[in-house]
């Protein structure tokens, strides 16, 4: 046995202990979806979101951002990774591992509410009064009907929203549905805790498999007209899905996604991404981004029309 092979369970645990807290698709994968979405609402629907989201507390800070673009549209944008944007805000505290922050005016609290994100059910599919602690699944239909009731106060849709936005697209990432679980009973965290070696792109140093893939849609700073071109060159290679169908089936693709394509091949513990895996991996993202967008779109368009 190398001294490489006897130390790598130590640099594995350094690296799980010293990597951030996993999101969905990066910056990018979120904000093309929601130009996907945008461009593909009708114009009332884009009236009735807008004057939602002007309602919202940080309404003037994703402002920031216009730059001189659409200040409806920028909103928009930006909402769409305001749940993963709050992680690093100290107004706002993780619930377990930090004491409740002041509720400022406009939030029903300031909770981070990190298991909204994902869901990990088993990729064996033995599942048997498997209980997740994480509840996109529930969420995404407490949201959409909080968001559709019109009945409701403004600052409750305006809250509702932009998690909305966000969890549409977390629901189409593979690794957010999906995780392998060992003999003990331990879930790998959606990919969290397995690590891989990327030569594409190329990487200086092992990283997590579902960072791996959260990273697929494209550099996280991406904004502006860089921005709405990749939102259009993807809607001109994806149509719409027909019909959109619904939460549970968005999730339930991703489980198959990721119980068939999500993990590179192989018995390595470390494995070194492939071209084959990598050209699939890439594929399947850019797709999933795309169906996001369709998705979220036509779910607002239903949600704003009372239906």
């Amino acid at each position: 046995m190398s001294w490489a092979t006897r130390r790598r369970p130590l640099w594995l645990v350094l690296l799980f202990v010293l990597s951030p807290s996993a999101m969905a698709w990066n910056a990018a994968g979120h904000r093309i979806s929601a130009s996907i979405a945008w461009q593909y609402m009708d114009l009332a629907t884009r009236n009735a979101v807008a004057v939602v989201l002007r309602q919202h507390p940080d309404f003037e800070r994703w402002q920031a951002h216009a730059k001189g673009a659409d200040p409806e549209r920028t909103a928009f944008i930006e909402a769409s990774t305001w749940p993963d944007d709050i992680r690093h805000d100290e107004r706002f505290y993780t619930v377990g591992a930090e004491d409740p922050t002041p509720t400022l005016a406009g939030f029903p609290d300031m909770e981070r509410r990190l298991a909204w994100h994902y869901v990990d059910r088993p990729l064996s599919r033995v599942d048997d009064g498997f209980s997740s602690p994480g509840k996109l699944d529930l969420q995404l239909d407490a949201l959409a009907a909080a968001f559709g009731d019109h009945g409701a106060s403004v600052g409750e849709r305006a809250y509702a929203l932009p998690w909305l936005i966000h969890l549409v697209g977390d629901a189409h990432q593979p690794l957010h549905v999906g995780s392998r679980y060992g003999s003990d009973g331990q879930s790998d965290g959606g990919g969290n805790r397995s690590f891989v070696i990327s030569l594409f792109p190329s990487r200086s140093a092992p990283l997590s498999l579902h960072r791996y893939w959260d990273d697929l849609p494209g550099p996280p700073w991406l904004r502006g007209s860089r921005l709405e071109n990749a939102g259009k060159a993807l809607m001109s290679r994806h149509s719409p899905p027909i019909p959109a169908g619904t939460p549970a089936q968005w999730l339930e693709e991703s489980w198959q996604l990721a119980a068939q394509y999500g993990y590179p091949p192989g018995e390595d513990e470390v494995p070194t991404i492939s071209v084959d895996y990598f050209e699939t991996a890439q594929a399947i993202a850019n797709r999933r981004v795309a169906e996001a967008g369709y998705r979220l779109a036509e779910l607002l368009q239903h949600l704003c029309r009372g239906q």
